[in-house]
């Protein structure tokens, strides 16, 4: 997908051409969304106060969920000019899927109680802005609605439950749905102290998990050895999610997976663990290009999604921000954060002199 500088310029003018206009008429408050935190203002209007608390919430006193956005505001690019940045190529190769650019929809939860249609809209909205939706097990409906709705290519996220055959036979309805990839939870043994949502669970009305067996699913007993017993049946790609220790790296790319999320459960589970870019880097020396490394947790403007690439990530997950267009304008919200924080990185891309995704390396960071 390439994008001329005259179309890049435009976009940060606001004027998108029809990709954005024809989409919020009927939606005034989607025009006067310029940005992702401008999107979080909005929605805080929108969502019930349970649906908030849960949306924002973290572990105990949610240290790391600041610190994943604190990290990315310390990290300072290092631009080039007079490079040739009239045509962009922001292009990546995942398992064999070309994506336009390189930004894809987190697993996240509770999206019902956010748009009455939840992860429809979800399915909708990701598919209009040609991005890559990862559905998540604790959905509300059955992954194979949610893919059914999707007009562009999905994921699952998987947590390993009790019940391993119960799990097989997900992960086999997922893969015959039409998921290309599994994304395996791997750093929730248990969940975090969220307070904050605890404090607010009495607000929301019970849900269904059709997707996971009991409210008891998460298993402490995971081990490597169950990563070998998935992948022995498995006929999509399997990334693990939550690794932020590169010594863990080292073990799964031994255990053969196709690919790791560094994650910390956007804060929610082990707080005070890093920013999620601050470990990224020594997953990636670790791993060594031998698979993709993607990275989550406190992207909110196009130069991070530019920083996180330089540093050695093949492509970024985002999963607040979109549940904040999801509140304010369902899946034409969705599909406005989308463009907006894409069209921000090709504003980054053309500033910084990058004009095509392999140009972005760790020289586009202003070291110490």
């Amino acid at each position: 997908m390439t994008t001329t500088r005259r179309q890049a310029l435009l976009s940060g003018l606001g004027f998108a051409g029809s990709r954005l206009g024809a989409q919020t008429k009927a939606n005034p408050e989607l025009d006067q969304a310029l940005s992702l935190p401008d999107f979080e203002t909005l929605a805080h209007k929108h969502i019930s106060h349970g649906a908030w608390e849960r949306i924002q919430g973290g572990a105990a006193d949610e240290i790391t969920i600041g610190w994943n956005r604190e990290a990315y505001n310390h990290i300072r690019l290092r631009p080039r000019v007079l490079v040739d940045v009239s045509k962009l190529d922001t292009r990546i190769k995942l398992f064999g899927q070309e994506l336009p650019f390189p930004i894809i929809l987190a697993p996240t939860g509770a999206q019902g109680f956010v748009f009455p249609d939840g992860e429809l809209a979800v399915a909708r909205g990701a598919g209009a802005g040609q991005a890559i939706l990862v559905i998540s097990s604790s959905a509300s409906l059955r992954v194979e609605e949610v893919a059914k709705s999707a007009t562009g290519p999905v994921w699952f996220q998987l947590y390993v439950q009790r019940d391993r055959g119960f799990t097989r036979d997900l992960v086999q309805r997922a893969e015959a749905a039409g998921c290309r990839a599994l994304c395996v939870t791997v750093d929730s043994p248990t969940h975090g102290a969220r307070n904050r949502e605890e404090r607010a669970r009495p607000e929301l009305p019970d849900r269904p998990l059709p997707n996971l067996k009991g409210k008891d699913y998460l298993d402490p007993t995971l081990t490597w050895k169950d990563i070998d017993w998935l992948r022995s049946f498995a006929k999509t790609p399997v990334l693990l999610k939550g690794i932020l220790n590169p010594d863990d790296a080292a073990i799964a790319l031994k255990a053969g997976v196709s690919g790791i999320v560094v994650s910390n459960h956007g804060g929610r589970n082990l707080d005070t663990a890093p920013a999620t870019i601050d470990a990224l880097p020594a997953v990636v020396e670790k791993v060594a290009g031998r698979v993709p490394v993607i990275v989550d947790g406190g992207i909110r403007r196009g130069t991070d999604v530019l920083k996180a690439l330089a540093l050695g990530a093949t492509a970024v997950q985002i999963g607040r921000p979109y549940l904040y267009g999801l509140g304010v304008g369902g899946a034409e919200g969705v599909t406005r954060v989308v463009q907006i924080l894409r069209r921000e990185f090709e504003m980054a891309m053309m500033l910084t002199g990058r004009p095509t995704i392999a140009s972005i390396d760790r020289s586009a960071i202003w070291e110490k």
